[in-house]
């Protein structure tokens, strides 16, 4: 007989071996915690930094974008202010050179007529005058038309109607001409004589 000691090893290593296996199980728990923290929260930390960063920028120009909005609503008010402005600067600056016009047209109308015609009626529309009279003979309305032509006051006289009002020797011819009244131009400030 032999007085060898027996000594089970197996208890110690199978308990090592399942330390051991603990020990990988939990290593690899917190390697499979840390990588689902690194796939799934990481990025989505990522994204919603990245989703902030964007709504920044976002506010930013929505920001810019009022201000430029507000910028040209303001320039659009002072365009149509301009434009106003110059309309009205436009109609004074029509009537300080058209205000002496009518008395030169009245001269004018005056300074050609001939000996023998007499005018009854003076009608205006926008640039045309309408002028009814008398007249002893056809040949005075006919010198009047050729006067009134070479005015710088009056353009194309034009005869509407001449007739006589009766018979007689002595009868006058009532006449109706029109003639075109143009604006004055730089070359004819107000004022200026034929």
């Amino acid at each position: 007989m032999s007085t060898a000691i027996r000594i089970n090893l197996l208890d110690w290593r199978r308990e090592a071996r399942l330390a051991k296996q603990r020990r990988f199980a939990a290593l690899l728990a917190g390697v499979v915690v840390l990588s689902v923290v690194l796939v799934g929260v990481l990025p989505l930390a990522y994204y919603q930094h990245a989703l902030d960063h964007q709504r920044e920028r976002n506010a930013y120009l929505e920001t810019h974008i009022a201000e430029a909005d507000a910028r040209l609503a303001e320039i659009k008010t002072l365009k149509a202010d301009r434009a106003a402005l110059i309309k009205r600067m436009n109609i004074i600056a029509d009537l300080q050179q058209s205000r002496g016009a009518i008395v030169h047209y009245f001269d004018q109308l005056a300074a050609t007529l001939p000996k023998g015609v007499t005018l009854t009626a003076i009608h205006e529309t926008d640039t045309t005058t309408t002028i009814d009279g008398l007249a002893e003979a056809n040949a005075g309305v006919s010198e009047y038309m050729t006067a009134l032509d070479r005015s710088a006051w009056f353009d194309n006289p034009r005869l509407v109607v001449i007739k006589r009002t009766d018979n007689t020797v002595n009868a006058r011819s009532d006449f109706t001409l029109q003639v075109d009244t143009p604006p004055p131009t730089a070359t004819q400030p107000p004022g200026a004589g034929p």
